[in-house]
């Protein structure tokens, strides 16, 4: 983990940290070994930065938290979903823009 303000999630702490949050939450599905997921990170800890208080921002690694990933659908990585009151809102796959992640957020 990079940034501070990024929560690192598992198959243990989702539900608690995602799926009961008041806020809403971003998602980063990535693995370690995944090169477009690197590229993502740097973007990943900015929004988490720009928008603390009002969206948490976690990252669940894939290859650690089978079970949350088998539950979202993740076949693909990075996949970034937005949460709100525990529901999928939004999801993005594959590399994306700052700017399509800050608009969404905005709605927030």
């Amino acid at each position: 983990m990079a940034s501070d303000a990024v929560l690192e999630l598992t198959d243990d702490n989702f539900e608690q940290e995602v799926v009961s949050s008041d806020l809403p939450v971003l998602v980063d599905f990535w693995a370690e070994w995944c090169m477009p997921c690197r590229m993502l990170a740097p973007v990943i800890d900015e929004l988490a930065g720009e928008f603390a208080g009002k969206v948490k921002v976690g990252k669940v690694n894939t290859d650690d938290s089978r079970e949350v990933s088998v539950k979202y659908g993740i076949s693909a990585i990075p996949t970034i979903i937005l949460f709100n009151k525990g529901e999928v809102v939004r999801k993005f796959v594959g590399v994306t823009p700052k700017s399509d992640f800050a608009e969404e957020l905005s709605k927030y």
